[in-house]
């Protein structure tokens, strides 16, 4: 019988017609929520794995981790009911997810390919609901699930992906924890981080509220802590959203989905997140990422085998060598600067003036990728993430027009808190690559040096040539 003919008002037929309603209703509510689908992809899944799991080892060796079992068992139950409401398709057994906390006061959370989770204690104690800390689980989940880790390695070129592993530590550093992982507030290399584009973000973000849903979270929660990272501006916003990029609307966006997905056997009321809360105020005060940073350093004791930047620098070489970085660049650099490559540039810095992921003296050249495709845009990008390292330096007041490579581009000029007090002068040189890439050179020196190598990076800078 054809259902648009069903005009029969018997009570039969109005519970059959209700019945086919809500089935109809169901199906709509279903067909109406936003399909996810994992980007291309070129690594196995085995590899997230393993990526995962030495970048997780590495990072457990720097981060100041929360040592409490009431606190960690809280959030490793939020944590699996996650998991277990990951849909079928993107389940991966070999997957291990794990949940640590760190003890920083920011809001800042990430997760690692293959499944290792860290979670800020400040994105605890900022929640208003058990909602909100699963919501920035779940997003982080879905980063996992959908493999963006490895996928957005698998969008780079050659110079951008080098090693994975590389680009996976790049991506938790530049979320926030890059001055405890290197463990100095020198200028640190290798800054180019890897980010995750807005069209992940949002991806995430669709897919983190289905999770969510069908974990027996209201949606809403995630919508509302972003708008409460948003609007905080300070203590947390900026941190997360330069390495979660706004894909635009994102609150708008998010509630709107939550509208059209049901919540499968939505949660009551507990007291678990009340009473962790509670248990966190008895608790010393988290302190901020940067004197995590500085105890971490004062723990610490320089090597004398030049692990770290320290004693005599020699002066430049008045000889130079031509450096070939395959068929992207070449540069002519002083003969006693050695190269030090990355998994997106390369520093030449002399012996007593790099170790560890920093460097005192010296350039650095190397690519990143470019969203915007607007120089000044993508400049002041670079120079953000510079930041994160580096929460002593200063911001430029102008852009200087100039030429490199035979390229336009422009110039900045910045300063910088060494760890030892000494200010440092960097020069930041960009330029856009025909495939919308920016091209930069960073130049670091002692502001006291900086006259007898100013002559020494214009020599440097002149001679890049880029092979395009």
């Amino acid at each position: 019988m054809d259902m648009a003919c069903l005009t029969t008002d018997t009570p039969e037929s109005s519970r059959l017609a209700a019945v086919l309603g809500a089935f109809v209703l169901g199906c709509v509510t279903l067909a109406a929520q936003s399909a996810v689908t994992p980007p291309d992809n070129q690594y196995p899944p085995s590899q997230d794995v393993e990526l995962g799991a030495q970048a997780a080892r590495e990072l457990k060796k720097q981060l100041p981790l929360l040592d409490d079992r009431d606190v960690s068992a809280y959030v490793e139950g939020v944590g699996r009911r996650l998991v277990s409401a990951i849909p079928r398709e993107l389940q991966r057994p070999e997957f291990q997810y794990t949940f640590d906390v760190v003890n920083v006061r920011e809001i800042n959370a990430s997760a690692l390919p293959g499944g290792p989770m860290f979670v800020n204690r400040g994105m605890i104690e900022t929640a208003h609901a058990e909602g909100e800390i699963a919501g920035v689980m779940a997003h982080e989940i879905s980063h996992v699930v959908l493999r963006h880790g490895t996928a957005q390695a698998s969008k780079a070129g050659r110079y951008q992906a080098g090693s994975a592993l590389g680009q996976v530590l790049g991506a938790v550093i530049g979320g926030g924890w890059g001055q405890v992982v290197s463990g100095a507030s020198q200028f640190g290399f290798g800054t180019a981080f890897l980010r995750f584009s807005r069209e992940y973000e949002q991806q995430a973000d669709i897919e983190g509220a289905h999770i969510m849903a069908a974990a027996g979270y209201d949606p809403r929660d995630m919508a509302n802590v972003f708008r409460t990272i948003e609007q905080q501006g300070g203590a947390g916003g900026p941190q997360w959203m330069s390495d979660h990029p706004n894909p635009g609307n994102r609150v708008a966006y998010i509630t709107k989905e939550a509208e059209r997905i049901r919540i499968v056997n939505p949660l009551p009321a507990n007291r678990a997140f009340a009473e962790v809360k509670a248990h966190l105020d008895s608790l010393p005060k988290a302190p901020t990422t940067e004197e995590a940073a500085s105890a971490a350093r004062t723990a610490s004791v320089p090597s004398r085998d030049g692990a770290r930047p320290g004693g005599r620098v020699e002066l430049p070489s008045t000889n130079y060598r031509t450096y070939t970085e395959g068929n992207l660049f070449r540069v002519a650099v002083p003969a006693n600067w050695r190269e030090l490559p990355n998994n997106d540039s390369v520093t030449f810095a002399p012996d007593g003036a790099h170790g560890q992921g920093i460097f005192t003296h010296g350039i650095q050249l190397g690519v990143s990728r470019n969203e915007s495709h607007d120089l000044l845009d993508a400049t002041d990008e670079l120079l953000a993430s510079l930041a994160q390292g580096n929460p002593n330096m200063s911001r430029p007041s102008a852009y200087e027009r100039v030429t490199i490579g035979g390229h336009r581009g422009v110039r900045a000029v910045v300063s910088n808190a060494a760890a030892d007090g000494q200010r440092e002068a960097i020069g930041v040189v960009t330029t856009q690559l025909r495939n919308g890439n920016l091209f930069y050179a960073i130049t670091v020196v002692p502001e006291d040096r900086l006259a007898s190598y100013r002559g020494v990076f214009d020599r440097v800078l002149n001679s890049v040539r880029l092979n395009e």
